[in-house]
């Protein structure tokens, strides 16, 4: 893929990026604040005696009461993004801390996380300190103008999220049976004057399944087009905010609201700009806001790495596209198998709920014991792997090493698995006859999953 120099050449003032970078930079200290406030580095990182690993990435662990050492890291760095101090210094510490964190435990995956990580790392490569930052102050040296594809990158990435969040949508299970908000909704009774009402209704629930549909397929499009920006923002608003009214997603919302900003034009973000510096002039330290006045005020910012493009950003996007698709390499259903599912924007989709249990097996003799889930794990953990494959097959392994420590002979793992996905019956999930832990983890399809015994017809992604 080739893009045309008089598109790369093409000029855009800098302040939407500026204003992306500050807004990026606080969410990510709030979000880390946060964390840390609900005691959750504790809770899912240091408590546990088991961690979930990601294949190929097992070596990462957390590092026990060093766990918030990373978090400060993680932190100071998203402060000095904010502000636009040692900036290529911050948002690659910021890329390595985050997404390490997140690394360290599947347990706790979450699509925003993931969002977070890929933007960070397309930040490392554009100038997003160039304009109303300390380097430029420093420097004595802004940029008025940066080109404008690195502006459009971060529209392509918010794109790509919402499109490929609405295709996913494109399922029998969400249009045709409003499945899970059937389940999700009417729990949500106690919400002000609609919870008794609307929370309860079926019609409302193929409403918000159709809507959340086409508002994911159709915002980017309403957001890039300048007549319709305006409203659609609006809707976006109203979209997240009530999503995190009825479901508990953390900073997500607030998160997408801020980015979505970036599609407003620069005269938007050059008044956002324009109130932070008259906020900061009134501040004590006065004498430093003497600097902005020499700053010398350059025209345009000439890219000096155009390779980068074509070595990581192109690249980069082609990844995006196409890694929501590898599950057309896996037989079975998605939504049962989960092979190829992370990593895709697939949101909310499912209530999925399992019981898994373990028999350690003495292969020669026959005897055999049953292992209590609570010895070994948080009741978080015990959740997410009772319905998920790669998780149980970890776990069964780790299951078979601790025994096998232990003195333990001609050790076999098997699972007693059943799982309900979508109010269908709960049914059998694991074959219980498969020594689980002769089984080895690879990208191959685990051929030790019970085949779905339902249909989720009309694929999207």
């Amino acid at each position: 893929m080739i893009l045309p120099n008089n598109y790369l050449n093409k000029q855009i003032h800098a302040a939407p990026l500026a204003v992306f970078r500050i807004c990026f930079g606080v969410m990510m200290l709030a979000s880390i604040i946060r964390f840390w406030a609900n005691g959750w580095i504790e809770k899912l990182y240091i408590a546990p005696k088991f961690h979930f690993s990601y294949y190929c990435f097992e070596w990462i662990k957390p590092l026990g009461v060093y766990t918030y050492v990373l978090f400060i890291i993680c932190g100071l760095a998203a402060f000095c993004i904010a502000i636009g101090f040692k900036y290529r210094i911050a948002i690659l510490a910021f890329f390595l801390s985050f997404t390490y964190i997140e690394l360290m435990d599947k347990t706790t995956y979450l699509n925003h996380y993931y969002f977070i990580s890929i933007v960070s790392f397309l930040l490392i490569f554009l100038p997003a300190h160039k304009y109303f930052s300390i380097d430029t102050y420093q420097q004595k040296k802004e940029f008025l103008n940066i080109p404008k594809w690195t502006i459009d990158s971060i529209k392509l990435l918010l794109g790509i999220v919402y499109f490929y969040a609405g295709l996913a949508k494109l399922n029998s299970d969400w249009l045709l049976r409003a499945q899970p908000l059937k389940i999700w909704l009417p729990s949500k009774y106690d919400i002000p004057f609609i919870g008794q009402n609307l929370m309860q209704q079926d019609w409302f629930h193929f409403a918000m399944s159709w809507g959340g549909m086409l508002y994911d397929l159709t915002i980017p499009f309403l957001l890039f087009y300048k007549r319709t920006r305006f409203i659609a923002f609006i809707v976006v608003v109203f979209f997240h905010v009530f999503t995190r009214v009825l479901f508990p997603i953390g900073m997500f919302p607030y998160i997408m609201i801020v980015a979505t900003l970036i599609f407003f034009d620069a005269k938007f973000h050059q008044k956002i700009i324009k109130i932070v510096r008259n906020v900061i002039s009134k501040l004590p330290y006065r004498a430093q806001s003497k600097n902005l006045s020499e700053t010398q005020k350059v025209e345009f910012y000439r890219f000096e790495h155009k390779s980068i493009i074509s070595l990581v950003v192109i690249p980069f996007f082609v990844l995006q596209i196409l890694f929501p698709w590898r599950y057309l390499l896996y037989p079975g259903e998605l939504f049962w198998t989960e092979q190829g599912y992370r990593f895709s924007w697939r949101v909310m989709l499912m209530e999925k709920a399992g019981s898994t249990n373990f028999k350690i097996v003495n292969k020669k003799t026959g005897a055999f014991f049953m292992v209590d889930n609570t010895d070994f794990l948080t009741s978080f953990q015990e959740k997410q792997m009772s319905f998920q494959p790669d998780f149980i097959l970890e776990y069964a392994h780790y299951l078979g090493d601790h025994f096998k420590s232990q003195g333990h002979q001609n050790i076999g793992v098997y699972a007693e698995s059943y799982v309900a996905l979508n109010g269908r019956l709960s049914t059998k999930f694991i074959d219980s006859t498969i020594d689980l832990y002769q089984e080895k983890e690879s990208f191959l399809h685990k051929d030790w999953i019970i085949p779905f015994s339902s249909t989720i017809k009309i694929k999207g992604i």
